[in-house]
């Protein structure tokens, strides 16, 4: 793996890209300290300090998380790429439904093209409603406690905050096209990525307070627990890596086809079928249905909601419970939506394509549909274990919350998809120019 590493820039055409990819990501990472203007940030930070003793963190910690701490500071990305990822799912939902939208989808090129820049409108419009309801939120000192956030509130203030914030969105995702087109690996999701990995160092800190400051520890045995972390570190992530490249193939037989003198098809391969299919979208919608009523409870002075909300916070049996079951849910469902049947039985049959022992048409569709009901559910209950891990390490181990998540839940699932997608465009890329990869063993040697 190191000599891959230093192989990466050994090719300059893949090191323009690394140091493009690494430029733009620590562009993204400056602009998460400019601070949004006509905001106090120390009342603001003790705002988010009272919600996240109160509530567990809300839906402001998953909006927190994906924008890398810019929330809390109402930053110039303090929405971070949240309405991008929204927008991508609301159209994914919306072309099950809308027939041009289906059509767009399969018209290639063209049609991938026009729903990007749907994606792209979508992303302005949900961000310029999230920044002008967080302006009015602001704005009433009587919520948070008798603290002054906004220094000059009225619609000179809305109107900045909407601009600031939807432009910091907008200029993310144009980081994250350009990481895509000119840069190496997928833009948005290596965005997320350095988010998530920039609260690494506050993680690390706490660890060592847990550790070297045996006054403030609640920790009986600190070093072992250590030790203990990091063997249960190292096994979830590997149990992550091996869900999330684990796959059913089903082999496909092409039959021959004459044309002329030639002879067409009559190769075999196979259809891989993901266990995780939805990949880690089932645990951010089961986040945020199941973290909305106690995000609510917050503004609402009801007790009946209060109650029903302390029993959803995080680490009350009601709220496992329920969080699992929403994620195995949203797991099959994501999954009917992204992976249609019969549409890749149809595509088979065009073009001459047969599983074994299947007929081909409606009762192969009905074959692919029954083997991906079931390889869905051991990947849904393994996304429901990882979501509600890091709770039950960290009330067993007597850990902060923030270092608890590095050993499970959305955080781990996204670094760990995304570093591997980084790996495959890098190692292919060396391949390319006959260098061993990253994640293949062989005897090709490197050239100079």
């Amino acid at each position: 793996m190191l000599q891959a590493f230093i192989n990466s820039f050994r090719i300059p055409d893949l090191r323009k890209k690394l140091f493009i990819t690494l430029l733009l990501l620590a562009i993204y990472r400056i602009g998460a300290y400019i601070p949004t203007p006509g905001v106090n940030g120390a009342a603001l930070i003790q705002f988010f300090n009272n919600v996240a003793k109160s509530q567990g963190g809300g839906l402001f910690g998953i909006m927190d998380m994906f924008s890398g701490g810019a929330l809390t500071r109402l930053t110039i990305f303090a929405l971070g790429i949240m309405p991008y990822i929204s927008a991508s799912i609301i159209l994914q939902l919306l072309v099950t439904v809308v027939p041009y939208l289906e059509k767009l989808s399969k018209e290639g090129e063209g049609g991938r093209r026009k729903m990007i820049q749907y994606t792209r409108y979508g992303t302005i419009v949900l961000s310029v409603i999230q920044a002008f309801f967080i302006s009015v939120w602001l704005e009433n000192p009587a919520r948070f406690q008798g603290l002054q956030i906004v220094d000059y509130p009225g619609w000179g203030f809305r109107l900045l905050t909407v601009i600031t914030l939807t432009t910091g969105t907008a200029f993310i995702m144009w980081i994250g096209e350009q990481i895509q087109e000119y840069g190496i690996g997928n833009g948005i999701s290596l965005v997320i990525t350095a988010g998530i990995i920039s609260r690494l160092p506050t993680a690390l800190e706490q660890v060592f307070t847990l550790i070297f400051t045996p006054a403030k520890s609640i920790i009986k045995y600190p070093f072992f627990t250590l030790a203990f972390m990091s063997v249960i570190g190292v096994a979830v992530v590997v149990a992550v890596i091996l869900i999330t490249q684990g796959q059913r193939k089903i082999p496909v037989q092409y039959a021959k086809r004459i044309v002329g003198r030639k002879v067409y098809g009559g190769q075999s391969t196979y259809i891989p079928l993901r266990v995780n299919q939805a990949g880690v979208i089932p645990i951010i919608f089961a986040q945020s249905i199941i973290l909305f009523p106690a995000t609510v409870a917050g503004f609402i002075p009801n007790a009946g909601l209060q109650r029903f909300a302390e029993a959803l916070m995080r680490g009350q049996i009601l709220y496992t419970v329920l969080y699992s079951v929403l994620i195995i849910f949203f797991a099959y469902f994501y999954t009917a939506i992204t992976f249609n049947p019969a549409d890749v039985a149809d595509n088979m049959k065009k073009y001459g394509g047969f599983v074994p022992g299947v007929r081909p048409g409606r009762p192969t569709a009905e074959y692919f549909d029954f083997i991906m009901t079931r390889i869905t559910l051991p990947g849904a209950i393994f996304l429901a274990f990882i979501a509600v891990f890091p709770d039950m390490l960290g009330a067993w181990l007597k850990i902060p919350y923030l270092i608890a998540s590095f050993f499970g839940g959305t955080a781990l699932l996204i670094v760990v998809g995304v570093m591997l997608d980084t790996m495959r465009a890098v190692e292919s890329q060396l391949l390319m120019r006959h260098y061993e990869g990253f994640l293949k063993k062989g005897k090709i040697r490197g050239r100079r």
